[in-house]
């Protein structure tokens, strides 16, 4: 929608003049709601984020410990299957 007449001269504003500030703080109203939402959401993605760290830690150190396990087990039944080969 135009803002502006057939004529070239500015169309007047259907909504008072007064309301033009209340609408105004409601938007900044809304715009610090939502900042107040994302600086928490942003939180709890940090806190997420530490605690996969810490995870991903675990999971190495469980994998290794697999590896040792895997490595141990076909080393005892390499020597079993040499043993029963004689």
């Amino acid at each position: 929608m135009d803002r502006y007449t057939s004529s070239g001269a500015p169309r007047p504003s259907i909504a008072p003049q007064s309301s033009g500030g209340i609408v105004k703080q409601r938007q900044l109203a809304h715009l610090h709601s939502q900042l107040s939402q994302l600086s928490s959401n942003l939180a709890d993605t940090e806190n997420l984020l530490r605690m996969t760290a810490v995870q991903a830690e675990a999971m190495r150190g469980l994998g290794s410990w697999h590896g040792g396990m895997f490595m141990a087990a076909s080393k005892v039944l390499g020597e079993e299957s040499v043993k029963e080969q004689k």
